[in-house]
């Protein structure tokens, strides 16, 4: 079976080592850039995800691109604490929680790939289209030196929110949708707050931010952060994750957000860069697959960044495709599987992200005590607490019992049955 994965982000890039780990050994991976430059910031991947790239054996290289937060904790815009839980080993799973550079991340898969599958990653390729056809299908790429086609069993699509198979099967969908929101992201060198393994997140609905440590604290004492600073009402609905922007006038946005235990201007104005993005997501679709092609991540489900969860969903979507696809009879049994599996439950999810997830909590406090409180259980129950962050994990499927004993998504069979 020869399988092409359009896209060499981290979707892609798990996709073709969950395929090679399930037994496949003809798969093709083609990315739009023309070098894998490993760009962007921080990266949480949960419990769910790191439990799959466990499997596949590489977690150990991953690990050592950032480190586990031991707890997650909420504050209001006055920097009062409204929930804390612990995170990763901490709260009982069999697996951590890694903070990592998105682009370090990358370039760590991209490596795997390598060393695992061969040279099977084609950069300069853009996608144009994918014609059906009797035997195979055709993905048609466009590249410096013209058109290239590529026949195949399975086609996925892998290519991000702006995916070109999506919009070919949903040409009248349109840009993705802004609500308002607009995010700026960077990394900057700084002292360590709290406990140096806590992430943070405070605010609420309009305005929030959300910082966590990359690394351990180098010898004067500072350690690389990850933020990312969240307003109503200022940007642009213009996608582009690449897009720096002035860091003054944003830290400006935060100038009265100092608290005892993190400088939140201050830090933001530390920033090598301040990459401008806003809050967009899709739809869900009725269906993902047409044919022998599918979707996968934000091509398929692209979410707020509400609960982290983006990426860690994307290795998710790998593993059970690769799951499907090898123990199905046909490879059109594999998708539909696949499809069944993963589509009602990205569904459930997106709808919790547009409801702010996990970070309902902060939303409630602002509602009920816009001024602060003496005490966070004056204004929300400790139950109600508790239910907020336990039906997010349930729908992201990430709750720690519900996880430590879900089946394993390794394919035992082995690869000459295939063929």
């Amino acid at each position: 079976m020869k399988i092409v994965v359009v896209g060499a982000g981290i979707g892609g890039l798990a996709t073709a080592l969950s395929l090679d780990a399930a037994g496949f050994r003809d798969i093709e991976v083609y990315e739009r850039a023309d070098e894998l430059r490993g760009l962007g910031v921080g990266i949480n991947l949960l419990p769910h995800a790191v439990r799959e790239l466990t499997e596949l054996g590489i977690v150990q290289r991953i690990s050592t691109l950032g480190v586990e937060p031991t707890s997650l904790a909420y504050f209001n815009a006055q920097g009062q604490p409204i929930w804390s839980e612990p995170r990763g080993l901490a709260a009982g799973y069999r697996w951590p929680q890694l903070s990592v550079h998105r682009g370090r991340l990358q370039l760590a898969l991209r490596d795997a790939v390598l060393e695992r599958l061969g040279d099977v990653i084609r950069t300069g390729h853009r996608l144009l289209e994918v014609v059906p056809g009797e035997d195979a299908d055709t993905a048609r790429f466009e590249t410096a030196a013209g058109v290239v086609e590529v026949a195949a069993d399975v086609i996925v699509g892998a290519d991000g929110i702006h995916s070109s198979l999506r919009a070919q099967h949903n040409p009248e969908e349109g840009a993705p949708a802004w609500g308002g929101l607009t995010l700026w992201r960077g990394v900057a060198y700084a002292p360590p707050f709290l406990d140096g393994r806590t992430m943070i997140m405070a605010g609420h609905g309009d305005q929030k931010f959300v910082a966590y440590p990359l690394g351990e604290a180098d010898e004067s004492g500072r350690m690389r952060i990850n933020f990312i600073a969240e307003k109503r009402g200022a940007g642009t609905a213009s996608v582009d994750w690449n897009r720096a922007v002035e860091i003054g006038p944003i830290a400006e946005l935060f100038a009265d957000w100092r608290y005892d235990w993190l400088d939140v201007p201050a830090l933001i104005s530390s920033a090598e860069e301040l990459l401008e993005y806003p809050m967009v997501d899709r739809d869900p679709l009725e269906r993902w697959t047409v044919g022998r092609s599918t979707l996968l991540g934000d091509a398929a489900h692209a979410m707020y960044p509400n609960g982290s969860n983006g990426g860690s969903q994307a290795i998710i979507d790998s593993r059970v495709l690769a799951f499907h696809l090898g123990t199905a009879a046909t490879a059109s049994e594999g998708l539909a599987a696949y499809e069944a599996d993963r589509r009602p439950a990205t569904a459930a999810l997106l709808a919790q992200t547009r409801e702010a997830g996990p970070e309902k909590v902060m939303v409630l406090a602002e509602q009920r005590a816009p001024g602060g409180f003496e005490h966070i259980h004056d204004v929300i129950g400790a139950d109600e607490l508790e239910r907020v962050a336990t039906d997010y994990k349930k729908a992201a499927g990430f709750h720690p019992a519900l996880l430590n004993e879900r089946a394993s998504l390794t394919v035992s069979r082995a690869a000459e049955a295939r063929g």
